[in-house]
Parts: C-alpha cells; sequence; structure tokens
C-alpha cells in the first residue's frame, strides 16, 4: 500500500530531527498549516491554491520531490471523494444516472482543467525579461577658463590648454583614493587632497588638482574634482645658469645674480668652496617626491617615486637638487657636507613644494648651498 502524503512529510521530518517551530521559523507557514498538511486535514485551507503552495515550500525544504507529492495529494483527495457511480446507481427505468454521471465526468474535467492551471503557474520556470544595462559614455571636458570643478567617473578626461600644447588627463578609478592619468603617469589623491601637475616638464607644478568629493570604493557614483591653473607661481628665469644644452656646470661658475637678492633663498651651509654634499629624506607619510641633480651630464634623468611612511631616501649631488614634493609637511630632509649635518624644513601639511638645494657665489667669492623656493 502507498505511503500517504501526511505520513511522508512527517516521517521525513521526524528523520531530519526538525520540530514544527523550527520549519515555521525557516520557512514563513503558521504551525497550524504545517500540521495539517501532515494530517491532511486540508479544510482549515482558504483554498487549494494555499494547499499547493505550502505543500511545495515544505517539500522542497525537506528534500522531497514535489511532484510525487503532488500526485499523492491528488490520489488521497480522489480516494475521499464518494463513488459516483456507486451514489448514481437507481432503480431500472430511471434516466437520472445518465445524466448525473455525465454532470460528474464533466465536473472531473474542470477540476482537473483548474489543477493544471494551478500547477502552471506555481512549478513551471518563469522567462525573465532581459535586463538592459545602460552604458554611460566617457566625456571629455576643457579648461577653457582658470578653473574648472565638475563630478568626473571612470574614463572621463579633460583637455588642458597651456602654451602652444594641449594635455589630457583621464579619471582612472575611484576606490580608497582617487587616480587619475596624467602625460607623466598616475597620480593619487585621497579625500580633500590637493596635487600639483608639471604640465611641461619646467619643474613648476602649473596645474592644481583636489578631490572635492568622492564615496569610497563606490566608482559608479564618480568624484567631485576640480583643476585649476596656478597664475601665481613665480616666475624663475634659470637661463643664467643653464644654457639649451645639458653641459656640466663648475660650482665655481654658479653665480648667483645680484638682483636675485635671495629674496627666495634661505642659506644651509656656507664655505670658502663648493663641495659634494648628501641628502638624505625620511617620509612620515604619503607623499610623491621628484628630484633631479643639476649640473651634472651623466645623470640629467628626472626621478619620480610615490613613498609611504617609514620609506627613506639617499642621494648625493655635486652642485644641486631640484625638488618637488606634493605634500612637505610629511617630509624629514637632513643636509650633509663639509662635516655638517644641517635639517631643512619645505613647508607645511599638503602644501606642494619646488625647491633648488645647489650652491651659489656671492660677490665676495664665497659659496653658499641655499635652498631657493621656486
Amino acid at each position: 500500500m502507498a505511503e500517504s502524503l501526511g505520513n511522508t512529510l512527517k516521517m521525513t521530518r521526524e528523520g531530519k530531527g526538525y520540530t514544527f517551530e523550527q520549519v515555521s521559523m525557516d520557512i514563513h507557514i503558521s504551525i497550524q498549516y504545517l500540521r495539517a498538511l501532515e494530517e491532511e486535514r486540508f479544510d482549515i485551507f482558504p483554498g487549494e491554491p494555499y494547499i499547493l503552495g505550502f505543500l511545495k515550500n515544505y517539500g522542497e525544504y525537506l528534500g522531497l520531490d514535489n511532484k510525487e507529492l503532488l500526485f499523492q495529494y491528488r490520489s488521497g483527495k480522489i480516494q475521499d471523494q464518494p463513488d459516483p457511480i456507486s451514489q448514481l446507481v437507481t432503480p431500472r427505468g430511471s434516466s437520472l444516472p445518465l445524466k448525473m454521471l455525465l454532470s460528474a465526468l464533466i465536473l472531473v474535467i474542470v477540476l482537473a482543467a483548474a489543477g493544471g492551471g494551478v500547477y502552471y503557474f506555481l512549478y513551471l520556470p518563469r522567462t525573465k525579461a532581459p535586463i538592459v544595462i545602460e552604458t554611460r559614455k566617457p566625456v571629455e571636458y576643457a579648461l577653457n577658463e582658470g578653473a574648472l570643478e565638475r563630478r568626473f567617473y571612470p574614463g572621463d578626461s579633460i583637455v588642458i590648454p597651456y602654451g602652444d600644447s594641449q594635455y589630457a588627463l583621464r579619471l582612472s578609478t575611484v576606490g580608497d583614493a582617487v587616480t587619475i592619468m596624467t602625460p607623466e603617469g598616475g597620480i593619487i589623491l585621497d579625500l580633500s587632497q590637493e596635487v600639483r601637475v608639471d604640465l611641461n616638464n619646467d619643474g613648476m607644478g602649473e596645474l592644481r588638482i583636489t578631490a572635492s568629493d568622492f564615496d569610497k570604493n563606490a566608482g559608479e557614483s564618480g568624484a567631485l574634482l576640480r583643476f585649476e591653473m596656478d597664475s601665481t607661481l613665480p616666475f624663475y628665469n634659470s637661463t643664467s645658469i643653464e644654457s639649451s644644452e645639458p653641459v656640466s656646470i663648475p660650482a665655481s661658475a654658479m653665480v648667483l645674480p645680484d638682483n636675485t637678492g635671495l629674496t627666495n633663498a634661505t642659506q644651509i651651509l656656507s664655505s670658502a668652496n663648493a663641495y659634494p654634499f648628501t641628502m638624505e629624506v625620511a617620509f612620515q607619510g604619503y607623499c610623491m617626491f621628484r628630484w633631479e641633480i643639476l649640473y651634472e651630464r651623466d645623470r640629467q634623468d628626472r626621478n619620480e617615486q610615490y613613498f609611504q611612511r617609514g620609506d627613506a631616501l639617499n642621494m648625493q649631488a655635486q652642485n644641486g637638487i631640484r625638488l618637488w614634493v606634493s605634500n612637505a609637511a610629511v617630509t624629514k630632509i637632513q643636509v650633509i657636507g663639509g662635516g655638517h649635518t644641517v635639517p631643512v624644513e619645505l613647508g607645511g601639511a599638503g602644501e606642494v613644494v619646488v625647491v633648488d638645494i645647489r650652491w651659489v657665489r656671492d660677490n665676495d667669492g664665497r659659496y653658499r648651498l641655499v635652498m631657493i623656493r621656486l
């Protein structure tokens, strides 16, 4: 004899060690309906769709075959119904049994059709409409005036006209920080941080970029960026000490013109003769640091690197060093030469600084190692 629907549910639940309270909490079906399914008391349900729906969820939770459960439910329901033939048999000569039999058959067909419709809506998979994702096209902006502030999204770019050239910058990523690609490589900005970009490699940070607002690790929301040309930078005329062709200039030829007045210079060392010196840099925070050895034919390359807290850098020079620092306060610098060690402060927190540390000769013939702000 085939096992009944209720026994199948009950034995499976008890075999898994589940209680009505646990099942009810997991699949959000009232205990009274779970108990009614196991006791096959289907009359307490509001309607057959509820029976079929609860039975499907309960069966899936217990790991049973829903088709088999539906078959047991249908079989039990037919067995519970009175035999239409025995009820329709009447004494001979009566025409009622045939009419009632036809009516019963029609009723069975209608119920079967209704059950098929319920099964279709409950069990057959639905074809979901495809999700259309709109792809945003990158936008190119132009800095036609002194400043531009706008929300940029990854892929957006800005063209900076400067002198006779145009320079393109592009927002690459928005994560823990903002990454912007420039002609010289990538620069990284934290929230509210400002950096300067040297567009034409003249040692000056002509363009200031600030990341005013962005949600970290939410690239789809973009970043509010401000691009501004700095017209306040002092003009530095280096033709008095540098020719158009890179040459090695001895220290004795490095004379600071009288009209400069050393107004931007800070003395570090003083000596009757110029000599090689060493510069030690200790980094106490995140910083983009660029350096260039001056007036040495075999060391003309410009170096650039991102440093973090705890990093250190040592460099030696005969005549001078040019520095470009994105966050001056995080650099602790010492200049060592002639048996002396002198600390040098470049600037404050978040300050972008461009300086030369080099030997100059006074009118009286004495040499001084000075720091000149550019």
